[in-house]
């Protein structure tokens, strides 16, 4: 059974967040990482940065460029990871890497392992060509390293079929075609649809993502039967604008997450923040 979003009660939501690794810069990052570890935000998906996404929107994009700018790639957050992750009560981390800009120099295999050693509990690969699939699937089992396979909600039924198949972290359901950052436009009898469908094929969590920015979307989310939401644009502008403002990163992103969930208790260690419990 997967650890992702496991240990919440059937009446909460889960919460994932997207990042890209070096923005904020890494040492602000792990202050970052520790809150949401504390506030018991459930998983972070972590991206290695690459240019030019073309799921992505302007938001998203501009910080994987100030990332790139600080010279961040695949070894500088494998070993981030690694110092990190052991540090991590309640927080997973599924590392999403680019096909052509992270993964195609080098072997498969090496690859993997590589991230299983760092300590990811997941592994997300975006742009992987259909041709390779299987090569990555056998090595993801070898190296005992939990895939988050995708679909769309909108996704022919051998699509979501062989998503639901070969996920074993959880199950990534995109709302919507487009680039990310805008809004939550899937309508909810689609959505409903669409994890009733999956939810017939797996057991792992289906979370769902792209345009998923309030408390009201998840909660609308959950009541469609989504084990868990992500969060991605809305969460990396608020980065943005405090590192624009030099404001403080780690306040910043703790005030939104506060807007996701109702749920608060007091944060363990560090400044007092209230923060979402499971």
């Amino acid at each position: 059974m997967s650890e992702f979003f496991a240990r919440r009660p059937p009446d909460q939501p889960g919460l994932a967040v997207f990042l890209n690794a070096g923005d904020p810069p890494l040492p602000v990052l792990a202050d970052l990482m520790r809150m949401l570890d504390d506030c018991r935000v459930d998983c972070l998906e972590l991206a290695v940065p690459f240019p030019d996404s073309v799921t992505d929107g302007a938001v998203n994009r501009r910080s994987a460029e100030r990332a790139l700018a600080d010279g961040i790639g695949l070894r500088e957050v494998l070993d981030f990871l690694s110092g990190i992750r052991p540090r991590l009560n309640h927080l997973r981390v599924a590392l999403l890497a680019d096909w052509s800009h992270t993964v195609k120099p080098m072997s498969m295999p090496d690859f993997v392992r590589r991230v299983a050693d760092s300590g990811a509990d997941g592994l997300l690969v975006h742009g992987l060509p259909p041709r390779l699939r299987g090569g990555y699937r056998q090595a993801v089992r070898q190296a005992g390293l939990p895939m988050v396979a995708t679909c769309y909600a909108t996704s022919a039924a051998e699509v979501k079929a062989e998503a639901a198949e070969y996920a074993s972290a959880y199950l990534y359901l995109v709302a919507h075609y487009g680039r990310s950052g805008g809004a939550l436009t899937a309508g909810r009898h689609e959505l409903s649809a669409a994890v009733a469908e999956l939810r017939t094929a797996t057991a792992v969590p289906i979370a769902v993502g792209f345009g998923v920015r309030s408390r009201a979307d998840i909660a609308m989310l959950h009541s469609l039967g989504a084990d868990a939401a992500v969060v991605g644009s809305a969460g990396v502008a608020r980065i943005e604008h405090a590192l624009a403002e030099k404001a403080d990163v780690v306040d910043e992103f703790h005030a939104f997450i506060q807007t996701l969930s109702p749920h608060s208790s007091n944060r363990v260690g560090g400044p007092p923040h209230d923060c979402p419990t499971s």
